[in-house]
């Protein structure tokens, strides 16, 4: 007879297996924002009770990638040009504050780090170029390599925060690949960045960083506006 807490254990489980299917789904843009998500569905699709999914979309409406409407229940959170902008300028603002103090913490290990993300980050993008069906999976590399950068800043919360907002960003970057209206080749700016980094200049690694970020905002604006009209 199962106790109490080896059913805590697996009512945990089955939610976080939701909460990661469905955020990988938002993120990726396999759930279009603005969708509506209905209980019922979302456990047929995903296999799972009615209470973890509900737990799921909980903690996704806390990294605001759900919205909820009184009587309308869950939606995927809509995107626009503003919030695409807002959302650049708030990613600039927490990378700076990383990058500022990883290049002041951080130590051999950590600049290591830096140059395999990278590596494999460019090694992906390559396979993606030869086959654009890949696109998925670089995102994962993709993820990485910013993470490194920030890996030694020494604070844990922050590291969280770059990460949630990575994938804000992700569901847009999803949005203009699936509509092929974006073809750009950011290896220049990442080894730009990453340089800057090793050479531990700082402002030219936050300037470096602050381009991209930004450049890329400009650069998604058109595919969000194509996506708002349909």
């Amino acid at each position: 007879m199962p106790t109490e807490e080896s059913s805590n254990a697996t009512f945990a489980t089955r939610t976080m297996a939701a909460y990661e299917s469905l955020r990988s789904d938002i993120v990726a843009g396999v759930l279009t924002p603005g969708a509506k998500l209905k209980i019922e569905q979302l456990c047929e699709r995903y296999g799972a009770g009615s209470s973890p999914i509900r737990e799921a979309l909980n903690r996704l409406y806390a990294e605001g990638l759900v919205s909820l409407h009184e009587q309308r229940g869950f939606r995927v959170r809509a995107i626009s040009v503003d919030e695409l902008f807002e959302l650049a300028r708030t990613r600039c603002w927490i990378n700076e504050v990383g990058v500022r103090e990883a290049i002041a913490r951080g130590d051999a290990a950590w600049e290591e780090g830096i140059v395999v993300a990278y590596h494999r980050l460019v090694k992906a993008r390559k396979g993606m170029r030869e086959n654009p069906d890949k696109y998925p999976s670089i995102e994962g590399f993709h993820r990485a390599f910013h993470a490194a950068l920030i890996a030694a800043c020494g604070s844990r919360w922050l590291c969280t925060f770059a990460d949630i907002l990575f994938d804000q960003a992700g569901r847009y970057r999803h949005l203009a690949h699936n509509r092929s209206e974006l073809h750009r080749d950011t290896d220049t700016e990442h080894k730009e960045i990453m340089d800057a980094v090793l050479e531990r200049n700082t402002e030219a690694a936050t300037k470096a960083l602050t381009h991209h970020m930004m450049r890329g905002a400009e650069a998604l604006s058109d595919a969000v506006v194509a996506a708002q009209k349909g």
